[in-house]
């Protein structure tokens, strides 16, 4: 999710582009005539296209899903469109408070899921988490490797650790995960993986270049992942959302209709085509069309779902560069 401003986060959980911070929110909201006071302290079998009214439960039942980052905004949203799809869904995060929220709300709703706290940083939780939801679910049918952070800086002002987390969370996040994931899908001999880049890797902001170098760095690993795994019937995709309203993008401690407020005076200022930002079902269903039979003659693409901001040149408000 591409927010016309990448800042520092620490939420690992959540993908896409760099949220507006505090200071791009203020400066927005200013412009925008809103005061600062509201900004207080393989593949599945069964065919199909998502739906709003379309029953739910049926797409991928049986089938075995992998979710990186699935303890909040489109890691959550997908996790639980999954599972109401009838998958059996393995998802990590490294906020294990919140990735048993997600388990429990979906097993309360009749569907299955299992949280397994896991940093995508490191080598061995990697291969540990992946490895077990295989053994759980008997293989993976699907991955969405979908786990991200921000880092919003200009490169003179970014510490060289600030610089290396973003690549290592971003990137090397997709790649180990794309690593354990595919041994699993030769030996099924097929499957479908979906990366979640961000519409910032097509469109760059000033204070954006470690973001944006990591998420054109995923859409380079997906090209040459599909053209190695393709001939052996794994399919593999990069997802660009755009601006997601998420925690990921929502600063802490604004008021609903605040916030309600300020989305409804941005999105025409900042998003081409349909001028609003997306939700994460939205998305959500996206990876869920992209992992479905729909796109059996999809491979290596990157696909945005940006409401249309990659298709013009609306101007940046002051403050969201």
């Amino acid at each position: 999710m591409d927010t016309k401003a990448n800042t520092d986060t620490s939420d690992h959980e959540d993908a896409g582009p760099a949220a507006p911070g505090r200071r791009s929110l203020l400066g927005g909201a200013a412009a925008l005539g809103l005061g600062s006071a509201a900004f207080g302290s393989t593949t599945a079998r069964a065919a199909g296209a998502p739906s709003r009214s379309r029953p739910e439960g049926g797409r991928f039942r049986g089938k075995s899903v992998l979710v990186t980052g699935g303890t909040s905004g489109i890691g959550r949203a997908t996790a639980k469109a999954f599972a109401r799809e009838g998958a059996h869904v393995g998802f990590c995060g490294r906020r294990a408070e919140l990735g048993r929220q997600v388990e429990r709300e979906i097993r309360d709703a009749g569907g299955e899921a299992t949280y397994l706290q896991a940093d995508v940083r490191v080598d061995a939780e990697v291969r540990g988490f992946v490895d077990r939801v295989a053994s759980r679910y008997g293989g993976i049918d699907v991955a969405f490797n979908n786990a991200g952070i921000g880092g919003g800086r200009l490169p003179h002002e970014m510490s060289v650790e600030e610089w290396d987390d973003v690549q290592a969370t971003n990137a090397r996040g997709v790649f180990l995960a794309v690593k354990y994931e595919v041994p699993h899908m030769l030996r099924a001999q097929g499957g479908v993986i979906i990366c979640t880049s961000s519409s910032a890797a097509e469109q760059a902001r000033p204070n954006g270049a470690a973001y944006t170098a990591s998420k054109r760095a995923v859409q380079g690993l997906v090209k040459s992942a599909a053209l190695a795994y393709g001939p052996r019937g794994i399919r593999i995709n990069a997802l660009l959302p755009g601006t997601t309203d998420t925690a990921f993008v929502r600063p802490p401690g604004i008021p609903d209709a605040d916030w309600a407020r300020y989305k409804q005076a941005w999105g025409p200022l900042n998003v081409d085509g349909l001028e609003r930002m997306a939700d994460a079902e939205e998305i959500a269903r996206a990876v869920l069309g992209l992992a479905s039979d729909d796109f059996p003659y999809m491979t290596g693409a990157s696909v945005a779902v940006d409401g249309g901001s990659g298709a013009g040149r609306k101007m940046l408000q002051p403050g969201t560069a």
